[in-house]
């Protein structure tokens, strides 16, 4: 669930939004995920991400954490303990739990996932897999300042400004790349679309709510029976990126809730 880069020429970051397959390469002048966003009844956002990640990761999370957090008036984040198991990385009503394990030789460099009701999203993870981040290649501060920006951000409703691997960075994290030294943090456009988003209230929050009443005891919004590590629990593939891979699958969880998967690829 980026700019998607390409890795090393082979690698194709899965564009998690890019706006219509055989598109790839447009730059967005505006790059909000549809309408998703969190419900909140005042400014800014304040928004829990669950610090589930070892500490090779933290001082990354810490960063894109701070970095968005600069959004003018519309959104604060805060890191905060954990309260998944890293191994299943499961989703916690009301926050981002943000994990980072060795996956395995899978194909994904990163996956981040969000349950949406409606409009709103409820929840979300994002999940970074060592299997490739232990290798010398991905293994730079570079790299992982990207794809952890850029992940994060997708949680908030937020997509990418360009899915053409080979233009000229933008400078935000928000861009698909092959080199990610100039891409690692938001630009000034990212923080002018949140604002943008976040600009209405709603009447009821769905950050920090650990039952959200409006769901109906039957909604699956919190299914426990999703594992979001298996490709197959995706759901139907409905973007892919330039390279024609796989990089945006939505699952129909009924009652109004949905589940949207976004895949960076590795190579």
């Amino acid at each position: 669930m980026m700019k998607f880069s390409r890795f090393g020429g082979f690698l194709a970051v899965a564009a998690l939004f890019v706006a219509v397959a055989g598109f790839a390469s447009i730059a967005f002048a505006t790059h909000s995920w549809g309408t998703y966003h969190w419900a909140r009844t005042a400014n800014p956002l304040a928004l829990k991400l669950g610090d589930d990640v070892s500490s090779a990761w933290d001082a990354y999370l810490a960063t894109a954490s701070s970095d968005w957090s600069a959004a003018p008036a519309v959104l604060g984040t805060t890191v905060v303990a954990g309260s998944s198991d890293p191994k299943k990385c499961r989703a916690v009503s009301g926050r981002v739990e943000v994990c980072n394990r060795i996956y395995g030789n899978n194909g994904w460099l990163g996956v981040a996932s969000i349950w949406v009701n409606g409009n709103h999203i409820t929840q979300g993870t994002v999940k970074l897999n060592d299997t490739y981040f232990n290798t010398s290649y991905y293994n730079t501060p570079a790299w992982r300042q990207m794809v952890v920006c850029q992940e994060v951000g997708h949680t908030f409703g937020l997509d990418h400004q360009d899915t053409n691997f080979y233009n000229a960075n933008l400078g935000t994290c928000m861009d698909y790349t092959s080199d990610p030294s100039t891409n690692q943090h938001p630009n000034q456009h990212d923080y002018d679309q949140l604002a943008a988003i976040y600009t209405h209230l709603d009447s009821f929050t769905s950050a920090f709510s650990k039952a959200l009443s409006a769901r109906g005891k039957d909604s699956k919004v919190n299914d426990d029976d999703i594992d979001t590590l298996d490709a197959k629990e995706w759901g139907k593939e409905v973007r892919k990126s330039s390279d024609g891979r796989s990089s945006l699958h939505e699952r129909d969880l009924g009652k109004g809730n949905k589940l949207f998967t976004f895949v960076i690829w590795a190579n």
